[in-house]
């Protein structure tokens, strides 16, 4: 997940990241690393939105056991990882059926990359088992990346709810996968 090979002292740059294998370098603080603050961050800090966007569209029972088994998986034990730190389906290209680009680095960062695995979630779920097998993740972040895709999934739900049908229906989706693959689990 996180990006492999990245130079430190230069930052992640094109033809040098692999952002599905984890082991990345570390990436200490210094003025090319850097975190914004919430990317990337332990879940914890982001509980109170999340319990106030469980809404009553959905379960609210089973998306509470999936935010709490989240929380209660141990924190990435690591140091800092590269995260992209907005890895959804927009911010990807394809050609030919596979990812030939990756967009939208405003969130670049580091961190846990458990937020990266949210992009697994939208994913049917044999491309999602395979998606887990090529990158690697552990259980516990794996647990922590379905408690990323719920939390930015119910926050961009809420937002765009009432304005925007198709980010409503795409952040729908990633809800009820995360729901769905809790469940399989």
């Amino acid at each position: 997940m996180a990006l492999a090979g990245v130079p430190l002292a230069a930052g992640p740059d094109r033809g040098r990241a692999d952002p599905v294998r984890r082991g990345s370098p570390p990436a200490p603080r210094s003025p090319t690393t850097r975190t914004n603050g919430f990317i990337g961050t332990p879940l914890a800090r982001r509980g109170a939105e999340t319990r106030a966007a469980i809404a009553d569209v959905f379960d609210r029972a089973a998306l509470t056991a999936v935010w709490d088994a989240a929380l209660a998986a141990p924190p990435w034990p690591h140091p800092p990882a590269w995260v992209h730190g907005d890895l959804h389906p927009g911010n990807l290209l394809l050609a030919a059926g596979q990812v030939s680009a990756v967009l939208g680095f405003g969130g670049l960062g580091v961190g846990d990359p458990a937020c990266d695995a949210l992009i697994a979630r939208p994913l049917p779920p044999c491309a999602r088992a395979t998606f887990r097998a090529v990158s690697g993740l552990d259980d516990d972040t794996w647990t922590r990346g379905r408690g990323y895709a719920l939390n930015t999934g119910l926050s961009a739900y809420t937002a765009y709810a009432a304005t925007n049908p198709r980010v409503a229906a795409s952040t729908r989706h990633q809800i009820t996968e995360t729901l769905a693959n809790f469940q399989r689990a």
